[in-house]
């Protein structure tokens, strides 16, 4: 939101993941570092309004620019809720994107669970590189 027309401050946020259509990327769960107004390429995953419903906010990968917008999939092909349903998403849905994934540590707290953890909890999301190629290829 923005104050007497100025930028907002915060270009830095976090989101939380739910639901199955980013995975094996994310999963349920998961939190995520936004940098909201970043630019942004085909194979980024970002954080949009939903064209149909704009207070819910989804979390899908860019695949590539369309007349109308950002074309998006998300990384579950078994999963619904993408362009595949509700066409490419308009530019100014596009928030942010994501830069990082943090997995929060598990109910189980044993060494060995621990020692797991610690060495997946923080990771970069970065873009697919083949994500065109692949959407040609369906």
């Amino acid at each position: 939101m923005t104050e007497q027309g100025r930028e907002p401050r915060v270009r830095l946020g976090i989101a939380e993941v739910m639901g199955p259509s980013m995975y094996p990327t994310l999963r349920h769960g998961d939190q995520l570092l936004v940098q909201y107004r970043a630019p942004v390429k085909a194979g980024d995953v970002a954080v949009l309004k939903h064209p149909l419903q704009q207070d819910l906010l989804i979390v899908k990968r860019l695949v590539e620019r369309r007349d109308g917008g950002w074309w998006v999939l998300g990384d579950n092909p078994g999963a619904e809720g993408d362009s595949r349903v509700f066409g490419a998403v308009p530019e100014e849905l596009l928030l942010g994107r994501v830069r990082a994934r943090y997995r929060p540590l598990g109910d189980q707290r044993s060494a060995r669970a621990v020692a797991s953890w610690l060495v997946s909890a923080l990771r970069p999301v970065l873009a697919e590189r083949s994500v065109s190629r692949r959407l040609r290829a369906r």
